[in-house]
């Protein structure tokens, strides 16, 4: 963070100081909400959670170097009181971000914020200095923590966020107001928690809203392929830039085609120009998500040469999702099991296609959380669709979400022993244990209440168990 007084926080933050000696004293450090992470001139926040009460850590994260602590009660150290801790860290946010004056980038979606967002974050950072959230850390929590690392240097702030209703965009771009929007999709993420695609638009495009007007530097990017998205442009002053495979997109996409590997190669057109671009991320998915990346990069005056070479050399930043390792023996593991949604879910099985052809494929799949009155007919659809797709062997791993996936690659023509139903994560190790072969691609997908991913580090641990013994 910017260096900040103590006294200066606890003015922006409306706070009271308790136990400071010297107010004046500067946060030279991380803010940080863990106190793991505490060090020399941080500020800790302290919240109250289920388990644990931030507050019994304050002796500590001082002793460990931290400036103060922003808590909600006195707790015997430097500390900055405030009523409520959550609200003092976004105004923080808020005061930190203005003095900056980096241009601030914000989106959202129902499916590929996180991947989109380390993508313009890379693509970005070869024009200047950038900072981006961290995984998904998208709430009124990690919103805020991740704009107050910020530094001087900044340029560009990349910020991911999600939604869980209608206002919670609204609250999120009121801590943190962005110059560009992009809104990516509008899916069946959620729809169990919003009631349905109208009223996940509606909150998704809370983001355009918020835009300052184009005569002052606003933005909206959007997904012209998505109706949902499209029809935002009505409601933000600013100006709209669109993307995708219409006709009628800014910035688009010919010749796309997926290498051996699964990677997708096509020529990006920008209004600045052309240029030819081969990914390293899996799945033809990727093709809209570095569109809109190069979007977002168009607006900040890269050119077409420049936004193709950074995408092509753009890798996976967060953990688990579309993760390709291949073991020893030849077996490929695809490790996709952070969060699962229909989209995200169909366009893993696609790529998983790619990646298998000649080979034996295995989808390990799982519970797609938060579809309400949708959820058996979605779970179907994706159990139909890996039979299509001519996936070798569907393995549903959990309960009755996992019987819909089931039935609905049996419904779809699957026999014999072409799709199974396992009780949990174990079963699904030990069933690949026995039956998996040299060449073999796995794909591991599942919301991330499931926990799928210990399927794919079971299968790596197991790789590594085999070279050795080979060895």
């Amino acid at each position: 963070m910017i260096a900040l007084s103590l006294a200066e926080i606890a003015e922006v933050v409306g706070g009271q100081t308790h136990d400071i000696p010297d107010p004046s004293v500067l946060v030279t450090g991380e803010v940080v909400r863990d106190s793991r992470e505490a060090g020399p001139g941080s500020l800790f926040v302290a919240f109250v959670g289920e388990r644990v009460d931030g507050h019994d850590f304050a002796a500590q994260v001082v002793e460990a170097g931290a400036v103060a602590v922003l808590a909600s009660r006195p707790v015997g150290v430097p500390a900055i009181v405030v009523e409520d801790v959550q609200a003092a860290l976004g105004a923080l946010a808020r005061h930190v971000v203005r003095r900056l004056g980096a241009t601030l980038v914000a989106l959202t979606g129902s499916a590929g914020k996180t991947s989109t967002k380390d993508l313009i974050a890379q693509v970005l950072r070869h024009k200047a200095p950038t900072v981006f959230t961290p995984g998904s850390l998208n709430n009124e929590i990690g919103l805020p923590l991740t704009a107050l690392t910020a530094t001087e240097e900044t340029k560009f702030l990349v910020l991911e966020m999600g939604a869980r209703g209608i206002g919670h965009i609204r609250y999120l771009t009121g801590l943190t107001p962005p110059r560009i929007g992009l809104v990516l999709n509008v899916g069946s993420a959620h729809i169990g928690e919003f009631g349905g695609r109208e009223q996940i638009a509606q909150a998704k495009g809370e983001l355009v809203e918020s835009l300052p007007p184009a005569g002052e530097g606003g933005v909206a990017i959007l997904n012209a392929d998505d109706p949902y998205v499209r029809a935002m442009s009505s409601r933000t002053k600013a100006k709209v830039i669109l993307f995708g495979e219409s006709g009628e997109a800014d910035v688009s996409a010919e010749n796309v085609r997926l290498t051996d590997s699964g990677q997708p190669s096509f020529r990006l057109h920008t209004p600045s120009g052309a240029s030819d671009v081969t990914m390293r991320l899996y799945g033809e998915h990727h093709v809209s998500n570095a569109l809109a990346a190069a979007a977002v990069a168009h607006e900040l005056g890269m050119s077409a040469d420049e936004i193709a070479r950074a995408l092509s050399e753009a890798g996976s930043l967060s953990r688990w999702r579309m993760e390709v390792t291949e073991r020893p023996d030849g077996v490929t593991v695809v490790n996709d099991a952070y969060n699962a949604n229909p989209e995200s879910m169909k366009a893993a099985l696609r790529a998983l296609a790619a990646m298998g052809k000649g080979r034996r494929t295995w989808a390990v799949l799982g519970k797609m959380a938060e579809l309400g009155d949708e959820a058996l007919a979605e779970h179907d659809a994706v159990g139909r669709l890996a039979v299509r797709l001519n996936v070798s062997k569907l393995v549903a791993v959990g309960g009755r979400e996992a019987a819909w996936l089931q039935l609905g690659a049996y419904n779809e023509g699957s026999w014999g022993e072409e799709s199974v139903h396992v009780s949990d994560a174990q079963a699904a190790v030990d069933l690949l244990r026995s039956e998996l072969r040299p060449g073999d691609v796995v794909l591991v997908k599942a919301s991330r209440s499931v926990g799928l991913e210990s399927v794919a580090q079971a299968l790596l641990e197991t790789g590594a168990e085999g070279e050795v013994a080979a060895r």
